[in-house]
């Protein structure tokens, strides 16, 4: 989710790629800086961790002039948020920005270490930029240098150089992360995002995986990675500034529901080598010996985050036969929990921030009890106290209602199962690869349901003006019901409830008539007919169902039961298949209701204290 801007003309670009980063504040970042090939001929680098305002006050102390350079905005994946892992990189002639994760870095690093060079940061990038150096020695020739270099990368990436001896070109290249090109009068750009560039220009092309662009100051070439010439239409932006910054979605949470697949991707890509389908969770600090010594683990969250737990715990106590109890933070402490040196406490937290979670972590470790933490703010509280962390990679989310956060973090979690499953011996290596591929085919199958949003929109039309949900689900799909009812609650104000659908008779049937709609979430597995069964009691009392079911349309549902098809996927993965459309249908009720969706009264997005 970084900024990227990058500009090549007769101006002067540092007011430009100023502005640019500016116009890209709204992804959220926690450093900043410009590179800029000077008046002499020499790169001049400015940045530094904070606010574009604390890189503007640098600028003033130390101007620079020149009409070519880059500029980035970071949000801090390898490294924790500093003025040394700040963008952008230099080796030699060069400098980069980047956005996206290098996920053979380790080794590519140690060759170069081999090979005498020198690191200063703690991040990816500077692998690249180092790399480059390395190929330029080796062939001279820099748009060919820059194409070796991204022939070995593994990973998503969107990168954009400068090389202060060939100060006429500006190159830059995407694979799986975001890139565009824009056309202006006697200048070129590039961005990480349309917000970036729409002041100075309207005429864009969307550049495609692969691609490799050569700037000059009268024109453009666009390559594959491979060196054959590729063709791109040019296309005219008609955004205003407010929906470029929502990249043409209406709202910040309708894109950050959009943009579950990539934020899943960067997830994996972080700790799992998909080639080799191995898994690489060293930051987690977790070992055989701690596995051996474990009796029981903790899980404890707030909110969204606690029914991420809820899910984790079938996981582990499942795939890895350790007793788990999951606790809201701001109950935990004050129930005096059992700690000790034989129990695990896991945390979660969006931001790590969450002050309920941060005094359980603390419990846990005055309790002398082992603390992990799953945050997806690097260098967070919760990062910093615990003994090891597992990222989440969703990015910025500027919605107040967790949706990528959530998705990405039932993925941490079960990745975190997966390796207590692996260092106990639970499963073996073709049991870890079936796992890992059910991962990889994960963005995809969320793809298929981000494609049906049209339905669910329709669903929303139909029912908005009722003031009572009822979501029922069981085994791993009861806490998704808690999910999918939080949710409605969240952003449209509809009183909704989540209950495991097993204890209908229990209590909650009596709710049920002709103005109660119902949502069941129906998994294909042990569970599949006490589900059907389940929506048949609703309908005997008069009760609406909408019925979201894994795989094809199941004609055993009456007619009159509205259904939506779930991709089906692996047993482990369908509680995050079947969040997303539950979070498209929260989304176009309280779009429709017409609520403050991104804002919702009373809420925070970061609850930092008791």
């Amino acid at each position: 989710m970084c900024g990227i801007v990058g500009y090549i003309g007769q101006e002067d670009s540092v007011e430009l790629l100023v502005e640019g980063l500016r116009r890209l504040e709204y992804r959220g970042y926690d450093s900043a800086g410009i590179a800029v090939v000077d008046l002499g001929g020499r790169i001049k680098t400015v940045r530094c961790v904070g606010k574009i305002s604390q890189l503007e006050k640098r600028l003033a102390e130390n101007p620079v002039q020149g009409t070519i350079g880059i500029g980035h905005t970071r949000w801090a994946t390898h490294g924790a948020p500093s003025d040394e892992n700040a963008h952008p990189h230099r080796s030699g002639p060069f400098a980069v920005v980047h956005n996206g994760i290098i996920e053979n870095y380790g080794e590519i690093k140690d060759r170069l270490l081999a090979r005498g060079y020198e690191f200063t940061s703690e991040t990816d990038t500077e692998v690249i930029v180092k790399l480059l150096e390395d190929q330029w020695h080796r062939c001279g020739n820099y748009v060919e240098s820059v194409r070796a270099t991204l022939c070995q990368l593994r990973g998503s990436f969107a990168v954009v150089f400068l090389n202060e001896q060939a100060p006429n070109l500006l190159v830059g290249a995407r694979r799986e992360s975001p890139l565009i090109l824009g056309l202006g009068e006697g200048a070129y750009y590039l961005a990480s995002d349309i917000p970036a560039i729409l002041h100075v220009t309207r005429s864009i092309v969307l550049l495609e995986d692969d691609d490799l662009v050569v700037l000059r100051r009268d024109g453009y070439q666009i390559e594959t990675l491979e060196g054959k010439p590729r063709f791109h239409t040019v296309q005219t932006v008609d955004w205003n500034p407010v929906a470029a910054e929502k990249a043409g979605y209406k709202h910040f949470m309708q894109k950050e529901i959009f943009e579950q697949p990539r934020a899943i991707i960067d997830t994996l890509r972080s700790v799992v080598d998909l080639n080799q389908e191995r898994l690489r969770l060293s930051d987690l600090n977790i070992s055989q010996d701690l596995v051996k010594t474990v009796k029981r683990i903790h899980l404890v969250a707030c909110g969204t985050s606690y029914h991420a737990c809820l899910v984790a715990k079938y996981l582990l106590e499942q795939l890895c036969h350790v007793p788990v109890d999951v606790d809201l933070g701001s109950e935990f402490r004050y129930r005096g929990p059992l700690l000790n040196s034989n129990s695990l406490l896991l945390v979660v937290s969006q931001s790590g921030e969450t002050a309920d979670t941060r005094a359980a972590l603390k419990e846990g470790l005055e309790r002398g009890a082992h603390c992990r933490a799953v945050v997806n703010v690097v260098g967070s509280t919760l990062a910093r106290m615990a003994h090891g962390v597992l990222y989440t990679h969703a990015g910025p989310e500027i919605g107040v209602a967790s949706t990528k956060t959530f998705t990405t973090q039932l993925v941490a979690l079960y990745l975190f199962a997966l390796h207590w499953a692996h260092l106990s011996g639970r499963i073996q290596p073709r049991q870890l690869s079936y796992h890992i591929q059910g991962l990889r085919e994960l963005p995809g199958k969320i793809e298929e349901v981000l494609s049906a949003e049209q339905t669910l929109r329709e669903w929303a039309r139909r029912f908005m003006d009722r003031e009572h949900f009822l979501y029922l689900g069981r085994g791993l799909l009861y806490p998704i019901a808690l999910e999918g009812a939080l949710k409605m609650k969240e952003i449209s104000y509809i009183h909704a409830e989540g209950y495991a659908a097993g204890e209908m008779k229990h209590g909650p049937i009596a709710l049920v008539d002709e103005k109660m709609p119902v949502v069941a979430l129906i998994q294909k597995g042990p569970l599949y007919e006490k589900m059907l069964s389940n929506v048949q009691e609703v309908k005997a009392r008069g009760g609406k169902v909408l019925a979201f079911v894994e795989g094809d349309r199941d004609v055993r549902l009456d007619d009159d039961v509205l259904q939506f098809c779930v991709p089906q996927t692996a047993p482990w993965l369908a509680p995050i298949v079947f969040t997303v459309p539950l979070q498209l249908l929260a989304y176009h009720m309280a779009d429709l209701r017409g609520t403050d969706v991104d804002q919702p009264r009373n809420l925070a997005k970061s609850v930092t204290v008791e």
